[in-house]
This record gives C-alpha cells, sequence and structure tokens, in this order.
C-alpha cells in the first residue's frame, strides 16, 4: 500500500473517531465548543487505544485491509482498545471507567470504523 493510500486510511480513521466522539456529545445534549475541552478527555484517549491496537490486528496490512473477509477486524480492534480508552480518560478526569460507557463508546465507535473501512475497501477496489 502505497504511502500516500496509508496516510488516506490513517486520516480515515482518525475523522471516523471525531466523528463518534462528537455523535456520543450530541447525543447528551453537549454538542457545543464550550464542551470542546471535555471532548478531547474522549477523542484523544480513544484515538490511543485504536492505534495501539490496530496495528497488532493487521489493520494497516493492504493484506489485511484489502480483503472483505477480514472487515470485521476493525470491530475487534476498537471493543479491544476501548477499556484502555476508559481508563486513560477515567484516569485524565480523576474519575472512574463505567463498564457500560467502555461497551458503548466501544461498539458505536466500532461500528463507524467497520462503515469507514468497508466505504474504503470499495473505494481501493475500484481504483
Amino acid at each position: 500500500m502505497s504511502r500516500r493510500i496509508l496516510t488516506f486510511l490513517v486520516l480515515g480513521d482518525v475523522l471516523t473517531l471525531a466523528a463518534a466522539t462528537l455523535i456520543g456529545f450530541a447525543t447528551h445534549q453537549e454538542l457545543s465548543t464550550a464542551f470542546m475541552p471535555r471532548m478531547l478527555t474522549t477523542f484523544l484517549p480513544l484515538l490511543a487505544g485504536w492505534f495501539l491496537v490496530a496495528p497488532w490486528l493487521g489493520l494497516f496490512d493492504r493484506r489485511v485491509v484489502l480483503n472483505p473477509r477480514q472487515l470485521w477486524r476493525a470491530v475487534l480492534a476498537m471493543l479491544l482498545g476501548a477499556p484502555m480508552t476508559g481508563m486513560l480518560r477515567a484516569a485524565w478526569l480523576g474519575s472512574t471507567a463505567l463498564p457500560l460507557f467502555v461497551l458503548i463508546l466501544g461498539s458505536s465507535a466500532g461500528a463507524l470504523l467497520l462503515l469507514w473501512r468497508t466505504l474504503f475497501f470499495f473505494w481501493q477496489r475500484r481504483t
């Protein structure tokens, strides 16, 4: 996979996780610039959880990324990274990581990543 395509994939992952964060805050009616610092306490740990787990599951390897039977790995990576995300976020906020929050965050971000990675797969298949 070329460096340009890999950069596009990583950028798409980052934007997808940003969208997951924004959607999460919007569902709690907390979508305003006043909540931006609080959003970072979710978004940055979410990025850390994703980018620490995703390479271990081959999610930046051409053979995995371009294999439709391997798209499920994005969901698994996010579900595995979500507990780390929850712990990092809780440490940052000086609170506890709620298991339900971790489950909802991991599954919803995983679903959005699955959608993004599926779109990326079809785009790459066409080119």
